[in-house]
């Protein structure tokens, strides 16, 4: 065995014993005092040991890529390979998904009391409803939003609204929209990661961005679909930067960009991934001045309608505060929210990760390696900003999907990878049998 494949593992088996250690930790706190909210922390979830319809599906797509999604993502053309890559993902999310049955694993995840679904019916008004929005965001207030509704801005719950306008209402459509488009995250990546740090690159990372234990909450959370909202507008931005047609790349990624902070407040760390994005681009004033005029539209129509998004924000930290953000200990989960982020990626990007270190250290800064391992490095800081931040104490599985889809092309660096795909197909398996997860 040589030398950094010892320390792959190595780095490996660092990543289980902090998620043992927070299983162990999370369990003796909940139990003492259950003040971390989460009944088998450090994830959201319940010991729940199980198969479904979904088993047989899950086990045959895991085997079909390990097998074969190296040497098909090296010889495919590159259209063919990112429809594959989409193909391979979307069978993949669905058939954990089913693993819990349609109606469970689907169609009732978007409609329990905390979610987006139950408030369709206050949207019949929309101007109405954007300029009473923060009226309904703290505990107190008449009317309080479910919890997430109030945790987001109200571009999350528009999508679902919208949905239910044009004849796609109930759970069923929303999961199926929120896995249809979640899916697509990995084609985006792909299209960055080609263009920042070129094809090859791309091709080693593809089969990790099809396999990533991050299905699990891909499949079904609102997470997903904001993942990849985020992803195309990183992606569209590597195109602008890097001369493929920069007026309308540069506006549809700006257009992206701001609605990716109507969908979340927390994607507003997105600004360190574009900042690397920028850094490792042309340098040409052009692309950032169509970036910027995609990037107002959302945010002028959303002020023009009448929500105040600066003030909503100020009243969901409070809101955080005095519900379970307020309750839940910050000194375990600066922590543990790292083990949920070992699960959603898998040890493979664990051991991606420390040979982005090594080259990010080692490699001149023109050469592709260089450059993927400083795009995957932008993406770590802004996840551990949110971490650092207090703002994302738990449920971090899904909250940071939006991060995580950056971390998986440091796998693109590892040798052995069929071994490495086997480890990421186990963990998932293994975590959506063996668990309830909440999504």
């Amino acid at each position: 065995m040589n030398r950094d494949l010892l320390r792959d593992l190595y780095a490996a088996a660092a990543a289980a014993l902090l998620v043992v250690a927070a299983v162990v930790v999370g369990a003796a706190v909940e139990h003492r005092d259950g003040t971390l909210r989460v009944n088998w922390p450090p994830l959201l979830a319940d010991w729940d040991p199980h198969v479904g319809p979904g088993t047989p599906a899950a086990l045959v797509v895991a085997a079909l890529v390990v097998a074969y999604g190296p040497a098909l993502a090296a010889r495919l053309s590159w259209r063919r390979l990112l429809l594959a890559v989409w193909a391979a993902g979307a069978a993949w999310t669905w058939s954990l998904a089913l693993v819990d049955g349609w109606y469970r694993g689907v169609a009732e995840q978007l409609t329990t009391r905390n979610e987006y679904l139950p408030v369709v019916d206050r949207f019949q008004d929309i101007p109405a409803a954007l300029r009473d929005f923060t009226g309904h965001i703290l505990i107190d207030s008449p009317d309080n939003w479910p919890a997430h509704v109030a945790g987001h801005p109200p571009g999350a719950t528009l999508t679902f609204v919208l949905l239910d306008r044009i004849g796609l209402g109930g759970g069923g459509w929303a999961g199926t929209w929120c896995v249809t488009v979640g899916t697509t995250a990995a084609v985006a990546v792909l299209v960055a990661v080609r263009a920042l740090a070129g094809e090859p690159l791309a091709r080693r990372a593809a089969p990790f961005l099809v396999l990533a234990p991050a299905a699990v909450w891909v499949g079904t959370s609102a997470d997903g679909y904001f993942a990849a909202v985020a992803a195309w507008a990183v992606a569209l931005l590597a195109l602008a930067v890097t001369g493929h047609r920069p007026a309308w790349t540069g506006a549809a990624s700006g257009l992206l960009l701001g609605l990716t902070v109507y969908l979340s407040y927390g994607l507003t760390l997105l600004a360190l991934i574009v900042a690397a994005v920028l850094l490792l681009g042309s340098r040409r004033l052009r692309p950032v001045l169509f970036l910027a005029a995609g990037f107002a539209v959302v945010p002028v129509a959303f002020t023009v309608a009448g929500f105040d998004w600066w003030e909503a924000y100020r009243l969901l930290v409070r809101r955080y505060h005095e519900g379970a953000g307020g309750v839940r200990p910050y000194a375990y989960w600066v922590w543990a929210n790292l083990a949920c982020t070992v699960v959603m990626t898998g040890p493979a990007t664990v051991a991606g990760l420390r040979r982005t270190g090594v080259t990010l250290a080692g490699e001149r800064r023109t050469r592709p390696a260089f450059r993927l391992a400083l795009l995957v490095c932008a993406a770590l800081l802004a996840l551990l900003a949110a971490d650092l931040s207090g703002m994302s104490k738990a449920e971090t599985e899904r909250i940071w999907l939006p991060f995580a889809v950056w971390l998986l092309p440091a796998c693109a660096f590892l040798t052995r990878p069929r071994a490495w795909l086997t480890a990421q197909a186990v963990l998932a398996l293994l975590v959506n049998h063996l668990l309830r997860t909440g999504w």
